[in-house]
């Protein structure tokens, strides 16, 4: 599968507060939801939160804090993966 290296990196970075295919957990809101469209959060949106982290906006879930270690190259990786498991639930 061409998001494999997304995936692995999604686990590694992400999984705990996003959850399993990004579907969330009671730490982080589930990344495939209408929310995180690519027309409503572009790519861009995924690289700044990682980067330099995100105050509570959509949910009650607090505030992200940045991601260290992850390099912009990870995050894209991670946002095809994410784009793609958007995609197979019909959110485009």
């Amino acid at each position: 599968m061409e998001f494999q290296v997304g995936e692995a990196k999604f686990t590694a970075n992400c999984v705990a507060c996003h959850g399993k295919q990004a579907a969330g957990t009671d730490q982080g809101p589930p990344l495939v939801h209408k929310i995180y469209e690519p027309n409503h959060h572009g790519d861009a949106a995924f690289q700044r939160a990682a980067a330099n982290g995100v105050k509570a906006h959509h949910w009650e879930f607090g505030n992200m804090p940045k991601i260290e270690g992850v390099t912009a190259d990870d995050v894209d990786q991670i946002v095809k993966y994410v784009r793609w498991l958007q995609r197979q639930a019909g959110i485009q």
